[in-house]
């Protein structure tokens, strides 16, 4: 999985990865909270649900292209676990820990502003912190496929 690129478009790959990764955990977490909100869940709990669904949405998202372009389930899915977790995962603890520390974030209800704002600093330090894990994993030639 070794290619070579430049840095220009390492950084744009980087860039282009860590879009798809906000995708996928941003739906994830809006999902935890509706879910959270509608069973009146816990904001632990309903964060916690936000975390399994951005990895379930950031492993889908990764997924389909290499299904639509004929690979099978199985090489797919070593692929995507491959070069979709260490990015989800540096990507959710940014979010989580943004929404711990956002002052009022924690009883903020789905329709409060609040909870909007606090959830746009949450992604973008998501953001920040999975893009150089992005740009590492191209430079090393393992983040290549989206």
């Amino acid at each position: 999985m070794n290619h070579k690129h430049t840095p220009t478009s390492n950084f744009k790959l980087a860039f282009s990865a860590t879009t798809h990764c906000l995708v996928g955990c941003g739906l994830g977490e809006v999902s935890g909270v509706i879910v959270g909100t509608i069973f009146g869940l816990t904001f632990i709990v309903s964060i916690a649900l936000g975390i399994v669904a951005g990895f379930i949405f950031g492993y889908l998202l990764g997924l389909l292209p290499l299904l639509r372009a004929k690979m099978s389930l199985k090489s797919a899915t070593k692929i995507v676990v491959a070069t979709e977790t260490a990015s989800i995962a540096v990507m959710e603890t940014g979010e989580v820990l943004t929404e711990f520390f956002f002052p009022g974030m924690m009883n903020a209800a789905l329709v409060d502003i609040l909870f909007w704002v606090g959830l746009t600093a949450a992604l973008l330090v998501g953001f920040a912190a999975a893009f150089p894990v992005n740009l590492y994993l191209v430079r090393r030639g393992i983040r290549h496929q989206h």
